[in-house]
């Protein structure tokens, strides 16, 4: 992993077992990456368990460093996220709410990745890859899918919620030991018509890339991707890529879903 949280080992070793590296993560995790993002600030913590189709996916970069995303729980077999998430190979965390709980967390290693082949590195357009995981998934009341809106839903949903263990703070580099949550409402203003947008200083950032735009039906509408400030000076945006957009391609991903 990157450096530890200040009191912390610096030189963590990674080849401890399971158990230790989440009681490790809570003084370690720096969720870093090129994306410029904001963090989930203004939000409040998740009721435990109250999304428990929320993904803590490990991405296991080159030159052993460890770095994270977030992600969502499409099926026994899929987890959705962002194309800039990609990594060497990964690792699923599912029913994580409390990182110094590890109680009933499952490790799920991924077997193949789809990104888009159209996403786009420098403008972060067609953000979005479908993770295809090693094992299923077993459901529980901790873990569950969430369904994705459809290509008939496309219209503007009125407010949506974003979540992740992303930081709370801009001057902190750790993340959030629980999931955090906050309200976000969208804009038309967005720069190109494959995103959702949202506008200000509360909302998802750094950490919490690849999570879920999830609406008032309950529905993922979209997958947190990156932050765009105007040049006019206007506040920050906010963007989401877009899931109605893409239905027939994560149709042909997993044609048995």
């Amino acid at each position: 992993m990157s450096h530890c949280f200040p009191g912390a080992q610096l030189d963590c070793d990674l080849t401890m077992s399971i158990h230790c590296e989440l009681l490790i993560l809570i003084l370690t995790l720096t969720l870093g990456g090129q994306v410029h993002t904001g963090e989930v600030i203004g939000g409040h913590e998740a009721v435990p368990h109250s999304r428990p189709y929320m993904v803590l996916l490990e991405r296991h970069m080159q030159h052993g460093k460890t770095k994270h995303c977030g992600g969502f729980l499409l099926s026994e077999d899929f987890v959705m996220t962002a194309a800039h998430c990609q990594a060497s190979s990964y690792t699923v965390l599912l029913g994580v709410d409390n990182f110094r709980n590890s109680n009933g967390v499952q490790h799920i290693s991924v077997d193949q990745a789809f990104p888009r082949k159209d996403y786009n590195e420098t403008d972060f357009s067609n953000d979005i890859m479908l993770l295809k995981l090693r094992s299923k998934a077993k459901f529980n009341k901790n873990v569950r899918p969430i369904a994705l809106a459809g290509q008939g839903d496309g219209s503007l949903p009125k407010s949506c919620i974003v979540s992740g263990w992303g930081r709370t703070n801009k001057d902190i580099s750790y993340m959030s030991v629980v999931l955090m949550e906050v309200n976000v409402t969208l804009t038309e203003r967005c720069p190109n018509t494959n995103l959702y947008c949202s506008e200000g200083e509360t909302g998802p950032g750094k950490g919490d890339s690849g999570g879920p735009l999830v609406c008032e039906d309950g529905k993922a509408y979209g997958v947190v991707s990156h932050n765009f400030r105007p040049h006019s000076g206007d506040p920050e945006i906010h963007c989401f890529a877009k899931i109605p957009d893409y239905r027939s391609w994560i149709k042909l991903i997993m044609p048995n879903e």
